[in-house]
């Protein structure tokens, strides 16, 4: 039986002040969203909200990445992108703030945002279910 989700409605974004003091505990955001792209070669979009905005070395990145497929049972990783990028935050109808990552230069000047070292890319994994379904969802883990 599949659970019937409510649509995503964004109600504000958070303002400077608010997305830091939001950000004062959080390690990383894990979102995964239904792949969008035409001749997609997985299944899930992931993207990945480390709370920095140091550069990391490709090494680290590698590892970062390895550690997040090892937990969340990733597999098929494609087209991955790794650097630092703005993120906003809107208040939805669910319980948590969503993050967006603004890689358009217009919704850069548009939205409040931080920077964020962003991992994206597409996978597979049998923890993403709601993902291949249609539903977007994000998950925050804390310091």
């Amino acid at each position: 039986m599949q659970q019937k989700h409510e649509p995503l409605t964004t109600q504000r974004h958070l303002t400077p002040d608010e997305i830091t003091t939001h950000l004062d505990s959080v390690e990383y955001i894990i979102m995964a969203a239904p792949t969008t792209r035409d001749n997609a070669k997985a299944p899930i979009h992931i993207t990945l909200f480390l709370n920095t905005t140091d550069e990391l070395p490709m090494e680290i990145q590698q590892a970062v990445l390895e550690k997040f497929a090892e937990q969340y049972k990733l597999t098929n990783i494609q087209d991955v992108f790794s650097h630092i990028d703005a993120v906003a935050f809107a208040v939805t109808n669910q319980e948590t703030y969503m993050p967006m990552h603004l890689f358009k230069d217009e919704d850069k000047k548009a939205l409040d945002h931080t920077l964020m070292h962003i991992i994206d890319f597409e996978a597979d994994s049998v923890d993403f279910n709601e993902a291949k379904e249609g539903s977007t969802g994000w998950s925050y883990s804390y310091n």
